[in-house]
């Protein structure tokens, strides 16, 4: 269903667990919607990967998968986007993890549609999810996964981020999504830097 280019391999033992949150709101009506793509690319590692963030937990879907000898919490905050931050800080707290440990996937407008770009720390612009995740946790210090929404418009942003993607964009938006996902296995795997390299455009 999607491109994908990563392999998964086989867990031998456990490390410190990771936590990938994908941003988004919670309601069919937003399903699809550009400001979803958070969850969007939880579905693609759920069909990826052979799981279900069904449990609800942290006020979040989740679900905790074993992905290259480390533990992993997938999760997909249930809190509405402007408050994405409770239920991070509720499982960063739970977990007592690190910064690094913490990947958050949502969507920019900064960035063009059928391009991601990986950052390892930094501020969270105009992201309301972001700055929301910032606030609660009192840091900017923890990678992320941007997934382009961006193109020419004259909608309002508020109206943009809540539409849909147009049909004819189906397959470079499953395609990006899929690098999203692959991109924090390979962060998961390799590091911050590594994926930066692997997965960012050049020039």
């Amino acid at each position: 269903m999607y491109e994908s280019t990563i392999t998964i391999r086989s867990a031998r033992s456990l490390s410190n667990l990771f936590i990938v949150a994908g941003l988004g709101n919670p309601g069919r009506q937003y399903e699809g919607t550009r400001h979803n793509v958070g969850f969007h690319t939880i579905h693609y590692l759920e069909e990826k990967i052979g799981f279900k963030a069904n449990r609800l937990k942290f006020s979040s879907l989740c679900a905790e998968e074993r992905v290259d000898g480390e533990r992993v919490l997938f999760m997909m905050p249930q809190t509405y986007m402007n408050r994405s931050g409770i239920a991070v800080r509720e499982a960063v707290q739970f977990y007592k993890i690190e910064p690094e440990k913490l990947i958050v996937i949502y969507d920019d407008l900064d960035i063009p549609t059928g391009r991601i770009r990986v950052r390892a720390h930094g501020s969270a612009g105009s992201h309301n999810g972001m700055r929301s995740i910032v606030l609660q946790l009192g840091t900017d210090a923890f990678p992320r996964v941007r997934i382009g929404i961006g193109e020419e418009t004259q909608m309002d942003t508020a109206a943009f981020v809540l539409s849909r993607f147009p049909k004819e964009h189906e397959k470079e938006v499953r395609a990006q999504l899929a690098r999203a996902g692959d991109a924090c296995l390979d962060i998961i795997a390799h590091g911050t830097d590594h994926a930066m390299n692997c997965y960012n455009p050049k020039g």
